[in-house]
């Protein structure tokens, strides 16, 4: 297993989940997401309580226990791709307490064309699986009939989800720019170009 230490940054609909994974898979490396280390230590007892509590509560968990759980999944990985957090300036200042990284990399997309991506997915209500309209086309014609569009999808509810990102998450960008550690990244593009462009900049900052 590689130990690269990389961080991946970028706004929803950015392609960090697609890109993660498969960062993970060439470089051979853990793919940590926060939603995923939450789920797998839901019940580890931290100061402020265990993760169930709050999940179970439909309560976002609180900072002081998303990063002791995010430390717990670092500790256990040699090298990792980090998903997800932090998403506030405080995470980021704790993690840069709890690791050191060797690559900081934003996926930069413009807004239209991230609106254009996440309006664009489609549900199959009977599977849950994901599709898009123009990217990922179910070949079964059933299938496609009985795709429909997630309400958090539509452009006014995808359109304010990226004006939160932005108040949340651009100083936690900023702290990386400030550090001199961002590297800016086209994020558009087909997934391979992307992804090409992330390995080489990971490659040459590692």
């Amino acid at each position: 297993m590689a130990d690269y230490h990389v961080l991946l940054l970028g706004a929803p609909g950015a392609g960090k989940g697609t890109q993660s994974k498969r960062l993970a898979e060439a470089f051979d490396l853990e793919h940590v997401t926060t939603g995923d280390a939450l789920r797998a230590n839901k019940d580890v007892e931290t100061e402020y309580g265990t993760p169930r509590e709050y999940m179970d509560a439909g309560e976002l968990v609180p900072d002081e226990v998303v990063n002791e759980i995010v430390e717990e999944a670092l500790s256990a990985a040699d090298g990792y791709v980090l998903d997800g957090y932090p998403r506030n300036l405080s995470q980021a200042e704790y993690l840069s307490d709890i690791t050191d990284l060797d690559a900081v990399v934003y996926l930069d997309v413009d807004e239209d064309e991230l609106v254009r991506r996440l309006t664009g997915r489609r549900l199959d209500p009977e599977t849950g699986d994901i599709y898009h309209v123009e990217f990922d086309v179910p070949d079964d014609e059933a299938v496609r009939e009985r795709l429909v569009q997630r309400d958090d999808d539509t452009e006014e509810t995808v359109r304010e989800r990226l004006r939160v990102y932005r108040e949340s998450t651009e100083p936690v960008i900023e702290h990386y720019r400030e550090r001199g550690e961002l590297v800016e990244v086209d994020g558009e593009g087909s997934p391979d170009e992307v992804f090409d462009r992330v390995a080489e900049t990971i490659r040459e900052r590692a």
